[in-house]
């Protein structure tokens, strides 16, 4: 390893014995010195110690090469996503998650296919910001795969590249996939359909027996401005717990439908205030008149915040 280090210089050239210390922990705090230097040259010795025999150096290696968009690099901890020890896999697969560059996630596409699943899902994870247009097949393909996780990303690498060929797929895992997470990250990857075919699922989802995914389905309900879904997210405003009423309001005040008035007036009197606040808020976004009065009340209410936003949404009124 001695021989590894020999092209340091000047001031880090006294880190050489110290990053082929015998001693795992020298080495460590030496690779750390050698990063906090910054010199892209340097990249190769940090990539050189994710074959050091010691876990505690290969995973401090894997984190200090944070930030370095390389497709060299990036090959290097995509091979460490096999490693055997847990920690070291964990930091591999959270510093290619950071990658900015496409062509440095190129050597991460064979591995959005590779047979372990963790290491397919942070390929996966990786990808997904990227934007490759040559992770969609790996990422169709792997959206029956037997781990939530690898499903779960996949989604996500479809709906950032908005692939249209993938909503029926992404709504059939939005109604019935197994794993609640994965249904969440489906509802909301159908956010990006340019029609209301998806809307069956996403009503689907908002009778979901788990709140998280209810709430996705309102909001990405609210994101399309899907107008024949009024009556369900009424219903969910009506009916829902509060995290969840609050979603099916900022979509109601999206699409803009007065039938929501009644329902959002009710809202003002509920014990969140956190909901009554957002009530306030598409109230003002509808315009009506109707809702003037309610409003009016509300001003004196006891939250400062829904004080506020019903005094806003008044304003609203009266400049329409």
């Amino acid at each position: 390893m001695t021989d590894t280090y020999s092209s340091l210089s000047g001031d880090l050239a006294a880190l050489a014995p110290r990053l082929a210390a015998a001693d795992a922990t020298i080495r460590r705090v030496a690779l750390i010195e050698l990063a906090d230097d910054g010199d892209p040259e340097h990249v190769p010795l940090l990539v050189a110690a994710l074959a050091d025999a010691d876990a505690g150096v290969r995973s401090e290696a894997a984190r200090l090469l944070a930030g370095w968009d390389d497709a060299n690099v990036a090959a290097a901890l995509a091979a460490r996503l096999l490693d055997h020890d847990v920690d070291v896999r964990t930091a591999a697969a959270q510093t290619l998650s950071e990658l900015k560059s496409q062509e440095a996630g190129v050597p991460l596409l064979p591995w959005a296919g590779h047979e372990d699943a963790f290491a397919r899902s942070a390929a996966l994870r990786a990808l997904r910001e990227l934007r490759l247009p040559a992770a969609r097949d790996p990422a169709l393909a792997a959206l029956t795969h037997a781990d939530a996780g690898v499903r779960r990303e996949a989604v996500g690498v479809l709906g950032w590249l908005k692939a249209i060929d993938a909503l029926p797929a992404l709504a059939g895992l939005a109604r019935h996939d197994t794993d609640a997470e994965v249904r969440r990250v489906a509802t909301g990857a159908l956010g990006f359909a340019a029609d209301a075919s998806v809307a069956p699922a996403l009503l689907a989802a908002l009778g979901d027996d788990h709140w998280p995914v209810r709430e996705e389905a309102a909001t990405t309900l609210g994101k399309l401005r899907l107008a024949t879904a009024t009556g369900a997210l009424i219903a969910t405003l009506e009916q829902d717990i509060w995290q969840v009423r609050i979603k099916a309001a900022r979509a109601l005040g999206l699409i803009g439908d007065a039938a929501a008035l009644p329902a959002l007036i009710a809202s003002l009197a509920h014990q969140a205030g956190n909901l009554r606040k957002e009530a306030a808020i598409t109230l003002g976004e509808i315009g009506d008149a109707g809702a003037r009065a309610a409003l009016d009340v509300a001003t004196a209410d006891p939250d400062p915040e829904v004080r506020k936003a019903a005094r806003l949404a008044l304003g609203r009124l009266e400049a329409a």
